[in-house]
């Protein structure tokens, strides 16, 4: 094969794995209000397969979190990043970010309508096998997923990246019927050890199949490679950590692959 041909054939290769990644804009909605979603999905995989709803920071419904969903879509899965704020809503300052964070997890009803719409939205969809959904979230995302957990929602896995793991309502035996995972820094000062520790006995209390990671060094929002400049910006205790925020993905996706039955859903 001649240098054009080989390089040609490289070229096609990789159009045709970022190719077969499509993404679409959706709308939904709960009690009134428009919601607006991204899916993603690899249209070369022939089936169907599990689902993973995508809960965004507290600066809303943004391109991380449609950069998570194309990299479930990478691995296999149809994932939706969801909107919790609605119209598609977001932050810009973190007074902003507080308050529209605060309207959701200040009420339940409203937060699992929102979710629930969204739940909906994904079994539908052709590509999913509505038996095996999941959940993950950042930030404020985490702590609504870990909440969506332990009311009951039908999850079959639930993971939370920086999320808050306190809760008003802890779990109870029996109700959570999701396998559950969290993942924190040490040195995140939103999630000091002592609720590390709490989360803990609270999920060993309810029977939770779970697992709660921390990684040395990470502070809050380590997945995140624009948490620099937002912790410079508004001089919060944000860093991106590569170490933590690549092998956070890595144990997410064999707890995930583990919980969904899937060995290797891309082949």
């Amino acid at each position: 094969m001649n240098k054009f041909m080989l390089f040609a054939s490289l070229m096609f290769a990789t159009f045709a794995s970022y190719a077969a990644i499509q993404g679409k804009e959706v709308s939904y909605s709960a009690n009134g209000t428009n919601l607006n979603g991204y899916i993603a999905y690899d249209d070369s995989i022939k089936g169907k397969r599990p689902g993973i709803l995508v809960v965004h920071e507290w600066w809303g419904h943004n391109e991380y979190a449609r950069k998570r969903a194309r990299m479930l879509a990478e691995r296999g899965y149809t994932a939706l990043a969801v909107d919790m704020y609605g119209d598609g809503k977001q932050a810009h300052h973190p007074d902003d970010a507080g308050k529209f964070a605060s309207v959701v997890a200040k009420d339940t009803q409203l937060a699992r309508a929102r979710f629930d719409s969204a739940y909906s939205l994904i079994s539908k969809e052709k590509t999913v096998d509505s038996n095996r959904i999941a959940a993950i979230g950042y930030c404020f995302g985490g702590s609504v997923v870990l909440n969506m957990a332990r009311i009951g929602e039908p999850l079959k896995a639930v993971l939370s990246f920086h999320g808050g793991l306190g809760t008003e309502y802890p779990a109870e035996a029996g109700k959570i019927k999701a396998r559950v995972a969290s993942f924190t820094g040490e040195d995140d000062p939103m999630i000091p050890a002592t609720q590390v520790a709490a989360f803990r006995q609270e999920m060993e209390k309810a029977g939770v199949t779970y697992k709660a990671v921390t990684y040395p060094g990470a502070k809050h929002s380590f997945t995140n490679l624009e948490a620099d400049k937002y912790g410079q910006e508004f001089k919060l205790p944000l860093a991106y950590n590569a170490a933590a925020d690549k092998a956070s993905w890595d144990e997410s996706m064999a707890f995930l692959s583990d919980a969904l039955q899937v060995k290797d859903i891309t082949k």
